[in-house]
């Protein structure tokens, strides 16, 4: 590392008032329960346990976070399966529970080469496997006997499950599958720890049986031996290169020729191929294909609101610091304000700071969702899948909960990702030049989020089978066969006062805004029923449509869900009167700010008046700036974010943005360590060997 500033330098402090006479300021004028907040979010028993293993974190070398900025991919990427390791080691040293180690691994804020194994190979194990082969192949996996990945996508395709081109076909001579690949495009592509660090794969492919196309099925496919870590014969396996962010992750491709594993190989707690007989055995629930998925996604929207968390806590943090020019109506005399005074900036972060709180709520309730749809699965009855297309969706509309789940599910992955993706980069931008640096914590995060936005199902691509599902439920409930669940009440609602209209009054009563957003989410799903039963419009021409009909469903999931969690019992009895009110005021700012942008829909639908958007966007989206402004940082507090995992300058909690700037850039940044041979008709380029870097 380069040699440490010489004393006057040293010496050198930043210019009054420094962050943490700003910060210290920021928080005395807020009279924001930060602790009561956090509980509520967290729990106290999740913020001490955070605590805990924060402590036992920092005491390790090897997580110590100075390089993670400056080190090359091949360097990155043994550090990070080096992480991984001592992450399995103290999980046994300190009989950390699962959800421990999850939070070890939050806190450490990389994805390491165990991201794959950990979720998506364990939990397909585990819910699609029968107990045979949970013992076969759980329990070694669960003990990290075998580590694996989930081998879905393909070279060529990635969100059509069917179109799969790997192939399982079926030998009845000697009771194998046979995994094949007979394309350059069937290779799998994009999946995480296969690339140099799994031995095994739960490879999705066609189940062929004399000829006959099953449809995909999950196969579990050793691709490594155990002991050189060296690929089988006729399986060819590697890292697919680096990536725009991700790069502590092995994304690996995988192709086979002709490679037979044993018939009990096929997860087959949902269908299975009879060995006597030769026939399929069709599912007893249509979760074959789409479970592990559905709990990916799942995660994605809980995990969205903590993600967006960040980037919000290093840009409202900074931008309380950061003083930039006098306000043009000031006195001439006056000093220079803080960013987060200016309304352009409020406008960009503190909705940004409301949705964080709304994606928060809303992954809690569905994560809720899926665990009561995990619950009805067992006892599931035979489901005839012969007349159902690519998508979950076209299930009974309106009669199963694993329906809802899969069209929620879809909506949100979409919607929540891209929130917190793009937000991210309005946090970015909203630190001005600063926020350009690695050393923000916001650039390096955002990349590596990133793919969060197309895997699981591109978000756009996601948005058709939210539609579809929407449809056959409209369909339903004109038929009369509509039922209990939201979908149909929301839509048996708008048909009964849809010749009355609708006279919601969003400016003064709460609920009205929800049933704004229900309102215009089954006017635009009758609007597009009739365009495709009536007009018979093409599926293609009506995508658009469908997108904006995903996004209205999704956007009135989160309004409702954030309604129902600030005026739950739970928190008006855990915080004070004051930090309820405030949390409802961030309620309105998300709910009020979403409908002036989307003012267009609502007017349409006759929800709302063209009269009610004006006011919305000239005097009440500005009056909750004014609410919420004095108690941002308190705000992004609660969040209860260290940090050790930030790893950010600009979001300090102590606000000593510009000292730790300057001291990573000058003696944490190893290119200060080379001597320079500028001069074009020298051959060499550096003067001096630079040392070698240590992981």
């Amino acid at each position: 590392m380069p040699n440490p500033p010489p004393a006057w330098v040293q010496a050198l402090t930043p210019a009054e008032p420094q962050g943490t006479q700003l910060l210290t300021q920021e928080r005395a004028q807020s009279n924001v329960n930060v602790d009561k907040l956090g509980e509520l979010l967290h729990t106290k028993e999740a913020l001490d346990k955070q605590d805990s293993i924060l402590s036992v974190l920092k005491s390790e070398k090897v997580f110590e976070k100075s390089r993670n900025h400056t080190l090359g991919r091949t360097e990155k990427i043994q550090l990070a399966l080096a992480r991984g390791k001592r992450l399995q080691q103290l999980k046994k040293v300190h009989n950390w529970s699962d959800m421990d180690a999850h939070v070890a691994s939050e806190l450490v804020a990389e994805p390491n080469p165990y991201g794959l194994h950990s979720t998506m190979f364990l939990v397909t194990l585990k819910e699609q496997g029968t107990p045979e082969q949970r013992k076969l192949f759980y329990e070694k996996a669960a003990n990290y006997e075998i580590i694996g990945c989930y081998a879905q996508t393909e070279l060529g395709h990635g969100s059509n499950v069917r179109g799969l081109e790997t192939t399982a076909t079926w030998s009845p001579e000697d009771k194998t599958f046979v995994i094949h690949s007979p394309t350059l495009t069937a290779s799998k592509w994009w999946i995480g720890s296969l690339g140099r660090t799994a031995n095994h794969a739960v490879v999705m492919a066609q189940l062929l049986i004399a000829g006959k196309n099953y449809g995909p099925h999950p196969f579990v496919v050793q691709i490594r031996d155990l002991e050189t870590h060296q690929p089988l014969e006729n399986v060819y396996v590697g890292d697919i290169g680096p990536k725009f962010g991700y790069n502590t992750m092995d994304n690996g491709f995988l192709l086979f020729n002709k490679v037979k594993i044993p018939h009990v190989n096929m997860l087959a707690r949902f269908a299975q191929v009879d060995k006597v007989t030769n026939k399929y055995l069709r599912p007893a629930t249509p979760s074959l294909v789409y479970g592990t998925m559905t709990w990916v996604r799942s995660n994605i929207v809980l995990q969205s609101g903590g993600v967006l968390a960040r980037g919000v806590t290093i840009a409202i943090r900074y931008c309380a610091v950061r003083r930039q020019f006098q306000d043009r109506d000031a006195k001439a005399s006056a000093e220079e304000n803080q960013v987060l005074n200016y309304r352009m900036v409020q406008i960009r972060l503190l909705p940004l700071l409301a949705a964080m709180y709304a994606l928060h709520f809303t992954g809690r309730g569905m994560m809720r969702l899926y665990q009561e749809n995990q619950d009805r699965m067992k006892a599931a009855s035979q489901v005839d899948q012969e007349k159902r297309g690519p998508g979950p969706e076209q299930l009974r509309a309106g009669s199963d909960l694993l329906a809802d789940l899969h069209a929620t599910s879809c909506g949100l992955k979409a919607l929540a990702s891209t929130t917190a993706g793009e937000g991210l980069e309005v946090c970015r931008r909203a630190c001005g030049g600063h926020g350009y640096s690695s050393y923000s914590g916001i650039g390096p995060w955002y990349s590596d989020y990133l793919p969060n936005l197309t895997w699981e199902g591109d978000n756009f691509m996601l948005t058709q089978q939210v539609a579809r599902y929407l449809l056959k439920s409209a369909r339903a409930v004109l038929a009369g066969k509509g039922t209990a669940n939201d979908t149909s009440r929301i839509l048996q609602a708008y048909l009964a006062r849809r010749d009355k209209g609708a006279s919601f009054d969003i400016l003064g009563n709460d609920s009205d805004i929800v049933a704004a957003f229900a309102w215009r989410t089954a006017h635009l799903t009758f609007e597009t029923l009739k365009y495709r039963d009536v007009e018979k419009r093409p599926w293609n021409d009506l995508l658009v449509n469908f997108w904006r009909l995903s996004t209205a469903l999704s956007q009135y999931i989160i309004v409702k869900n954030f309604y129902e969690a600030v005026t739950s019992p739970e928190l008006t009895s855990t915080l004070d009167p004051e930090t309820a009110g405030l949390m409802r005021s961030l309620f309105r700012l998300y709910a009020l700010h979403t409908l002036e942008r989307e003012g267009s829909e609502f007017f349409s639908s006759a929800a709302v008046t063209v009269r009610q958007i004006g006011l919305t966007q000239a005097s009440e989206v500005m009056k909750l700036l004014d609410e919420i402004r004095p108690h941002a940082v308190s705000l992004v507090d609660a969040w209860k974010i260290p940090d050790w995992q930030l790893d950010s300058s600009l979001g300090r909690y102590d606000g000593n943005v510009y000292p730790d700037l300057f001291r990573r850039a000058s003696q944490e940044n190893p290119v200060n360590d080379l001597v320079f041979d500028p001069y074009p008709w020298n051959e060499n380029v550096l003067k001096n060997t630079p040392p070698k870097s240590k992981l």
